[in-house]
């Protein structure tokens, strides 16, 4: 039997939920698929043909690391190029929108820049992310508490990135699967108000959505962006435009698309050969 390492984090050790709806798929085409964490010194990587990067929710404090210990495997889905571009909201942002990929206006606010807050109400994050952490909405008036997050975030040496708070605006999340179309989903995160919240992950609200032509044709042009050919990956849309290309460790909500869990399966094997 074949072994591929499901690379996750300490937090979840045996995988998120959604991930471990993969491992029968992967089973029944005699792969076994090997829950492992990836900043554990005691895991052999090179005893896998494949490690696929799944529930690596806490990389984001430690991109250095993780990128180096991506670059040390013998054969990682996604691929390193497509990993060190991806984690990096500011680099892939900005070459989708040069690309004329419609996104969230994102304004970036590196350490030693000025902040300003906007007129209207704002979300500010790092442009190093995962799960929400260090993420919040502000409303104008909370100027003072916007200043200490970004403050916080330069402190820390990461670059702060501000985009609108688009309350009534739906979000759709559209799934990929060795580059083609897969299913969506209607997803919704509720940021906390004036100031980040310390957990791990923001919870979501989900629910069965149908990604519309015009979602597919901007999924679609984003998914082109990518350098390189991604196993997975999934746009997160919001009024239509980009608001996360998510490359390195997104849940791809399997329980929302008949079949997909075997199609990524079918296609890990297939790159396996």
């Amino acid at each position: 039997m074949r072994r591929v390492g499901l690379a996750t984090c300490s937090e979840v050790p045996e995988l998120a939920a959604d991930d471990r709806l993969l491992l029968p798929p992967l089973a029944a085409l005699d792969i076994e698929g090997v829950p492992a964490v990836w900043d554990d010194p005691a895991v052999d990587w090179d005893a896998f043909e494949l490690v696929l990067v799944r529930s690596t929710w806490d990389y984001a404090e430690r991109r250095d690391a993780f990128l180096a210990w991506v670059a040390s495997l013998r054969r990682v889905e996604n691929t390193v190029p497509v990993l060190e571009w991806n984690t990096d909201k500011e680099r892939y942002l900005t070459d989708l929108e040069r690309d004329g990929v419609p996104i969230v206006p994102t304004e970036f606010v590196p350490p030693g820049a000025p902040f300003e807050p906007p007129a209207e109400p704002f979300v500010v994050k790092p442009s190093v992310s995962a799960g929400g952490r260090s993420s919040a909405w502000f409303a104008p008036a909370d100027r003072d508490a916007a200043h200490a997050l970004v403050a916080m975030l330069h402190g820390e040496g990461r670059t702060a990135m501000l985009q609108p708070y688009l309350a009534d605006a739906e979000e759709t999340a559209l799934v990929y699967i060795g580059g083609e179309y897969s299913h969506a989903v209607g997803r919704q995160v509720p940021l906390p108000a004036a100031g980040a919240r310390a957990v791990f992950y923001l919870d979501e609200e989900l629910e069965s959505a149908e990604a519309g032509d015009d979602e597919r044709l901007t999924a679609d042009a984003a998914i082109a962006c990518v350098p390189g050919e991604p196993l997975y990956a999934r746009v997160d849309l919001l009024g239509g435009a980009v608001l996360e290309l998510e490359l390195a460790e997104p849940s791809l909500y399997f329980a929302y698309g008949e079949g997909s869990a075997d199609r990524l399966a079918r296609t890990i094997a297939g790159r396996l050969g």
